[in-house]
């Protein structure tokens, strides 16, 4: 386990969307990406909901994905309630030998990883969610560095999110129509980053 700090605690909720919202359609980008750059089985994002102090699956990429959008555990289970709460990423190259890993809780996903990398998504100093990247390749999890590479892709995942959702989280959207402009912003964080990301890895 290799805890990093210099974060905040979880204190924003989540309203429910829709799926065809620009936020799900984000975050889908986002889980796909996150996979395909750490060479992992599976990647999601788990967005905090305040109001029932749970911790719910909006998109997830790789195993899982037909299934779990929608899911919902409580906020301080396993590691990505642990992460949520802390405010810090985490990385863990053996889960049977971590004892913050809720193995009850993964089998209840029909998936059991045996590594996880996962981050928080922060923004103004709060955190919206975790982004979680499961059975990377063993060289993309092999060090502090690539954990600062998530945390960096998370921070500009919730900063993308914010764009799209700049009312407090805890309000309805109703299916807002996202403006072209804010669209074009939003993907090009995103895109940018990747780009960083894919050059350095």
């Amino acid at each position: 386990m290799t805890p990093k700090t210099d974060s905040a605690p979880a204190s924003s909720p989540l309203s429910p969307a829709s799926s065809d919202t620009p936020r799900n359609e984000l975050l889908q980008s986002v889980v796909e990406v996150a996979r395909a750059i750490f060479g992992a089985a599976a990647s999601s994002v788990l967005l905090l909901d305040e109001e029932t102090d749970e911790l719910v699956f909006r998109a997830v990429s790789g195993e899982g994905q037909e299934f779990l959008v929608g899911r919902r555990f409580p906020a301080g289970r396993g590691i990505a309630g642990w992460v949520a709460t802390s405010g810090e990423p985490m990385v863990v190259d053996d889960l049977s030998t971590d004892p913050s890993f809720d193995r009850s809780l993964a089998e209840s996903t029909e998936y059991v990883p045996d590594s996880l990398m996962a981050a928080p998504l922060i923004s103004d100093s709060r955190v919206l969610g975790v982004l979680e990247v499961l059975d990377a390749s063993p060289q993309a999890r092999s060090g502090v560095r690539e954990l600062d590479l998530l945390a960096m892709f998370a921070r500009q995942a919730a900063a993308a999110l914010r764009v799209i959702t700049p009312e407090p989280v805890a309000a309805p959207s109703a299916g807002r129509a996202l403006e072209g402009a804010e669209r074009e912003d939003a993907l090009r964080l995103l895109g940018s980053l990747e780009q960083v990301l894919r050059g350095t890895g």
